[in-house]
């Protein structure tokens, strides 16, 4: 045997460390394939480690972005096990098991997510912290509203916030279908940082203290919160007959 086949040998059998394998572009990997590098990416994150987050992106940017069903599904195997965590620690958990499953909190955080994903085909996320903030706060949007639903059967506001700075907020009935308030507010906006939060406020019911707890890297503090939402309240008052005839 010469020398030569017996190295070329030692390389295609000897193993190959992970980190030196040659990884396809995301674009070109399946789903499961990005399930398996976004795990090693979670354990990364969890543990506080800076972390190439392009897996797990590329998930959201399949099931966000191209609408994909399966991307879909493969994003809740991947993030519910987080969503879960989230609810059994939630300062309000025992209110809310009261209430409802514990599977359909998590679940409905998973659908204002897709919805959000179908009402504003820009949204997308730069980092897996961003992606997470988002999602939890989809989390505890469903499970305030839920506590409101039952606590108030019979109040409605947009909003309901006890450390408002601007009083003169436009009320409406409740309508049917209580998503159709953040329709209706998000077709009266065209500034991006005024959608989002008006996200955070109408459809997932967080106040400005919390906005800043799970998104702090899109809103510096209260007060810039305040700011944005002063300028929103101003719009949406001006408009408050087209409000109340929109919902009615």
């Amino acid at each position: 045997m010469s020398v030569e086949y017996a190295t070329a040998r030692a390389d295609l059998t000897s193993p190959v460390p992970l980190a030196t394998r040659a990884v396809p572009p995301v674009a070109t990997m399946t789903l499961h394939e990005l399930a398996q590098h976004s795990q090693e990416e979670m354990r990364n994150y969890c543990q506080g480690k800076v972390v190439d987050d392009c897996y797990a992106l590329e998930i959201f940017r399949r099931a966000m972005r191209l609408h994909d069903a399966q991307a879909w599904d493969v994003l809740y195997q991947c993030f519910s096990g987080i969503v879960y965590t989230w609810m059994r620690r939630h300062s309000k958990r025992e209110r809310a098991y009261a209430l409802d499953s514990e599977e359909n909190y998590v679940a409905q955080a998973f659908t204002r997510l897709w919805q959000a994903s179908m009402n504003n085909a820009e949204l997308h996320f730069t980092s897996v912290a961003a992606a997470l903030n988002y999602l939890r706060a989809s989390l505890n949007g469903a499970i305030m509203d839920t506590l409101r639903v039952y606590n108030h059967p019979n109040e409605v506001s947009l909003p309901d916030d006890n450390d408002t700075m601007y009083s003169a907020e436009p009320v409406a009935e409740e309508p049917e279908d209580t998503n159709e308030v953040w329709y209706v507010v998000r077709s009266l906006l065209s500034d991006p940082r005024e959608i989002r939060l008006a996200y955070l406020y109408f459809h997932c019911g967080l106040k400005a203290r919390e906005i800043v707890h799970f998104c702090p890297t899109e809103f510096n503090d209260v007060q810039d919160i305040y700011r944005l939402r002063h300028n929103i309240f101003k719009r949406l008052t001006r408009n408050a007959d087209l409000i109340r005839w929109r919902l009615s």
